[in-house]
This record gives C-alpha cells, sequence and structure tokens, in this order.
C-alpha cells in the first residue's frame, strides 16, 4: 500500500452512490444505492536529499506541489528535492 513519507497519506475507505432522488413516497427499495470505495491519493517517486545522502521516497502530488512551491518562493522547503540542488533557477 502506497504512503505518503511527509504526511503520511494513504488509501482512504468511503462509499460511492448515485444522485439520483427515490419513489415518490420514499420506498426503501427504490433510493439511490450506496457502494464501497477506495479513495488513492496521487503517490509520486521522488528523490531526497536527507543527511547530505539522496534517498528515493514516495510523495503524494500535494506536497510535491509545495516543496516546489516553497523553492520558487525562495523559502525554506519541508524537503529538499535532488533535481532542485542539481539544476537550480536562475
Amino acid at each position: 500500500m502506497a504512503i505518503c513519507y511527509h504526511c503520511e497519506k494513504g488509501v482512504m475507505h468511503g462509499r460511492s452512490h448515485t444522485h439520483k432522488r427515490g419513489v415518490a413516497g420514499g420506498r426503501w427499495k427504490k433510493k439511490a444505492p450506496k457502494t464501497p470505495r477506495l479513495f488513492k491519493p496521487n503517490i509520486q517517486k521522488a528523490t531526497i536529499i536527507e543527511n547530505s545522502k539522496q534517498k528515493s521516497v514516495k510523495l503524494c502530488a500535494k506536497c510535491i506541489k509545495r516543496i516546489k512551491k516553497d523553492v520558487s518562493e525562495k523559502k525554506k522547503p519541508f524537503l529538499q528535492l535532488a533535481q532542485y540542488l542539481l539544476k537550480p533557477k536562475p
């Protein structure tokens, strides 16, 4: 099972249902059925720098987006991606 290295986001359980109304009178058999489903996070492989060593980890897209935004705004990101050390932006 894929879990984000930073925020520990993983698979969540829930239910999906169709958005139709029941029959007039509210008979139970005709109401919209609800079925179980899984909500999966968008997990990507990334290489980070930790203790001056490269490490391959899995990060969710939200964490990667946050790191890239922090780098572009010249703030200190919570994790250092290896690709930004090799090619700094001017």
